[in-house]
């Protein structure tokens, strides 16, 4: 399947049960909320899908049981963050095995790479494999910055490589990496806090993270400011602020599982090391996700547009 790297993408959580197995009753119970509102990929075993805490075999049954799900709608992408150059090549292989349609690639994991160790590193991923590729850029979280320059050398010899989750923070990033490669290069969004103004100067798409909970307003901001409706995209955008900047928290994983639970797609349930909220922060993000349900907004009719 050829991935067109527009729309929102979500990069979806993952659902573990009571007994810390995958819990795939409730992981297909968002999967088909998302594909309803609209999105346009699946994205798996990202930061928020607590990647670092699963298991190959996990992976595997997670590829494979969206495939099942999404039954050719959208494209399947599964995440690589390794800690050695052949362990990401493995995954690599194995994602294709399994039938994933796409990969999104992070720089080395724990060891902070220069940037020529970091070019050969992606290149060496880029060219064990077929599957398109979309590099995930964010040096805020994991201190490695792909430049404008490293991402010419990539595009110079990696076809495969078609697209940036652009994680800068930096907005006029989005304009330098399209008036650089244009449609060479597709940019989505990484930070939710950013999307409008990011999809306003020029992105093709969103990898989301709140939308595990809230899929319809994610697509409906993304739809309307595609459509030019920025006075309708603003007030949805207003009113999920305060939702989006749990997304920007260490307890990211943690955050949005609770707010699947407000929306009825999903539980608390985290992996260790991880644990659940408690106290005082817990009482804070409830207070979010409260307020933000009890003025929750009609949205128009957004899948016509």
């Amino acid at each position: 399947m050829a991935i067109k790297w527009e729309g929102v993408m979500p990069a979806v959580t993952t659902k573990f049960d009571e007994n810390d197995e995958l819990d795939l009753i409730t992981f297909e119970k968002n999967i088909n909320a998302q594909l309803e509102a609209g999105v346009s990929g699946i994205i798996l075993g990202g930061t928020l899908g607590e990647a670092s805490t699963l298991t190959p075999k996990e992976k595997e049954s997670l590829v494979k049981k969206t495939l099942e799900i999404t039954n050719g709608k959208v494209p399947v992408i599964i995440n690589i963050a390794e800690q050695s150059t052949k362990d990401a090549i493995q995954v690599a292989r194995d994602a294709a095995t399994w039938g994933a349609q796409g990969l999104m690639l992070l720089p080395p994991m724990r060891y902070k790479a220069t940037d020529r160790e970091t070019v050969v590193y992606l290149k060496e991923i880029a060219k064990s494999t077929s599957l398109p590729i979309m590099i995930y850029n964010n040096p805020v979280d994991y201190k490695i910055e792909i430049s404008l320059k490293m991402f010419e050398d990539l595009l110079a010899e990696c076809d495969n490589i078609e697209a940036v989750k652009e994680s800068t923070r930096d907005i006029s990033n989005v304009i330098r990496l399209k008036n650089k490669f244009g449609d060479r290069l597709k940019v989505l969004c990484g930070v939710d806090t950013l999307a409008l103004e990011s999809m306003v100067s020029g992105a093709d798409g969103w990898v989301a993270g709140l939308v595990a909970a809230y899929p319809e307003e994610t697509v409906a901001i993304y739809k309307l400011v595609k459509a030019g409706d920025l006075k309708e995209a603003l007030r949805v955008y207003r009113w999920f602020m305060p939702l989006l900047e749990l997304d920007i928290s260490p307890q990211l994983v943690q955050n949005i599982k609770l707010a699947e639970v407000a929306t009825g797609l999903g539980t608390e349930n985290v992996r260790a090391p991880r644990l659940q909220l408690e106290g005082a922060e817990r009482k804070r993000v409830l207070s979010v996700i409260e307020d933000a349900m009890a003025k929750r907004p009609t949205l128009v009719d957004y899948k016509s547009l």
